[in-house]
């Protein structure tokens, strides 16, 4: 038995077999089937967003319901929903956002050049069903995050591809539905593409807009919604919230501390970001761990941050898994995600309230473990030095 050193990144680019393909879909399958036999209208946090489709249908303000969070656009993207009756709702939404996660996930295999029909494109979505508890939770809520974590995939690919100005537009509407990357907008000042940067800002402004101009109360996300966010929402859903801003303070910290702690380190993660893009090899690695890096920290200090908002970044990065330098190699990227494992049993821990403790750890940890990993110049590593040695191999045999 050989017992040297031995690298994974071949076995996981090679082709899956029909039983991972059998594996993926049941596990998945069985996923959307369990929520929707669990939910009544397709998740409580999509759920408000219809209600406030509703109300402004109506003839009300969609911001009277306080915890209505999103720009006017999303008011006019929820109305089809209000169309279809709850029984369609609760199998569609779950549905829905299992299948944007899925496109989440090919855009970020993509953007790493890894096949998708590898072990590790096939398994992948299985493994975060089974093993990473916010891909439930989002499932089940029916959050409008799964926006952010298909879009910002795509729009890395598209940037990947030097197609900028693309990635920017697919940024801005992902913004009009909400407002979760606008912290990526960086990323494209990082790279000198300020007319890409157009888009970013001029899409949903546009879209908000004139969504706006068809409410009864156009300037309420502004009067109402945006005190409400900065006051840390009220008790009862502070009690969810995951940065350090939010968590501190039920450990004894005083707020103002918490305050300056989290911006700290939320500045420390935009400065790792830039010293990653500016610093690093051109590649996936260096566009996906900016992005990242530049998302993580503004949840390190935004209010709301929640478990969920992870499955924008996780898979980023566990689609680099097949390179030796990519942070998901890390042993304290795996760490990190310790606490999201589902059915653990922690002492103290264990009620709803109070994970998040939990998943601020899991947050804390994985910024650090992103930030502080080191960039190597690498011939041909990973998946395209072993994708090209199988084409070579087949020419050879021909």
């Amino acid at each position: 038995m050989r017992k040297g050193k031995s690298d994974i990144s071949g076995w996981l680019v090679r082709r899956a077999s029909w039983h991972a393909w059998a594996a993926s879909v049941l596990v998945l399958g069985a996923h959307v089937v369990g929520v929707a036999l669990r939910t009544s209208d397709g998740g409580m946090d999509n759920a408000i967003v219809v209600r406030a489709a509703r109300t402004w249908l109506n003839g009300g303000s969609p911001y009277a319901d306080r915890h209505f969070l999103y720009l006017p656009s999303a008011v006019l993207a929820a109305v089809p929903q209000t169309l279809l009756p709850p029984d369609a709702l609760r199998v569609l939404v779950p549905l829905t956002v299992t299948v944007l996660l899925l496109a989440g996930w090919l855009c970020a295999l993509r953007v790493h050049g890894v096949p998708w029909r590898s072990r590790l494109g096939v398994l992948g979505p299985a493994v975060l069903a089974l093993g990473f508890a916010p891909f439930g939770h989002l499932v089940a809520l029916g959050n409008w995050t799964v926006t952010a974590a298909a879009a910002l995939p795509f729009a890395l690919l598209l940037a990947a591809r030097e197609r900028w100005g693309w990635a920017g537009v697919v940024i801005g509407a992902a913004l009009a539905l909400k407002p979760l990357l606008a912290p990526v907008a960086l990323l494209f000042l990082f790279a000198r593409r300020r007319r890409a940067l157009a888009g970013v800002v001029l899409v949903p402004a546009v879209a908000s807009g004139g969504a706006a101009l068809l409410m009864p109360d156009p300037a309420a996300f502004v009067t109402r919604t945006l005190p409400f966010l900065l006051r840390g929402h009220d008790g009862f859903v502070r009690l969810y919230e995951a940065s350090p801003v939010a968590v501190l303070p039920r450990l004894g910290v005083p707020s103002p501390v918490a305050v300056a702690l989290g911006c700290a380190a939320a500045g420390a993660g935009v400065l790792s970001a830039y010293r990653r893009w500016s610093r690093g090899v051109p590649g996936p690695l260096r566009l996906a761990e900016t992005a990242v890096l530049l998302m993580l920290s503004a949840f390190l200090v935004s209010r709301p941050s929640y478990d969920h908002y992870l499955l924008v970044v996780v898979p980023l990065l566990l689609a680099g898994l097949p390179y030796p330098a990519s942070a998901a190699r890390g042993p304290w990227f795996w760490l990190a995600l310790v606490p999201q494992v589902p059915g653990a049993d922690w002492p103290w821990l264990q009620a709803v309230t109070r994970r998040s403790f939990r998943d601020c750890f899991t947050l804390c940890v994985m910024t650090a473990s992103v930030a502080l990993r080191r960039d190597r110049q690498l011939p041909l590593a990973g998946p395209v030095r072993f994708v090209a040695q199988r084409r070579e191999q087949r020419a050879t045999r021909a």
